[in-house]
Formats: C-alpha cells, structure tokens, sequence
C-alpha cells in the first residue's frame, strides 16, 4: 500500500470517528441542593401563611418563606420581593424526606 492511501484511510477513519462522537450526548444530572449539616430527625411544621403589601416596583415577584433549621430547631424565614431572572423560575425552598431523615433543598432560580 502506498504512503498516500495510508494517509486518506487514517483520515477517514478520524473522520467517521469524529461524526460518532459528536452524536453523544451526556445529560449532566444537577446536584442537590441539600441544606449542609446535620440530618433533621424533626419534621418541620406547616408553612406559614404570610401576608404582604404590594410589590415595591412592578414585575416583583414574592418568593415566599420557608423553615430552615437553626440551633436545633425549626426557625421560620419570612419571604421577600425579588425581580425575577429572564428565562428563569423559582423553585421554593422545601423539605425532602428520605431514608435518614430530612434535608432543606435550598430555593434557588432555574431555567425553564
């Protein structure tokens, strides 16, 4: 075999590997967003129902409150106005139960 054939079948070959690979797709799985410390044994309690003025300038949203865990109990933070983020949605701080106890999933703005 000649030096030129080895050449177009070696560049072929990369080429038709490039094509392949470039169809992979790898879906990124989010992190969670547990709150860091201790594990809550402690189911929290109800969320409060707040009551809020109008919006200090027009598009606010409310982001409503939640209970965090604090000095070993449950501690209510009242929620606040925030100007939303294009393209973006609040997902609300709320508690996940599993197998050994309670995490915060921590509120945060995500892509629609």
């Amino acid at each position: 075999m000649s030096d030129a054939y080895f050449r177009a079948s070696k560049l072929v070959a990369i080429s038709m590997l490039a094509v392949v690979l470039g169809g992979c797709v790898v879906a990124a799985v989010p992190p969670h967003r547990y709150y860091v410390g201790t594990v809550v044994t402690v189911a929290p309690p109800p969320p409060r129902i707040e009551e809020y003025g109008p919006p200090p300038a027009p598009g606010y949203v409310w982001l409503g409150g939640y209970w965090n865990w604090n000095g070993g109990r449950h501690e209510w933070v009242g929620g606040h106005w925030e100007r939303p983020h294009p393209r973006e949605r609040w997902v609300a701080h709320h508690w996940v139960h599993e197998r050994d106890g309670w995490h915060m999933a921590e509120g945060h703005w995500e892509r629609r």
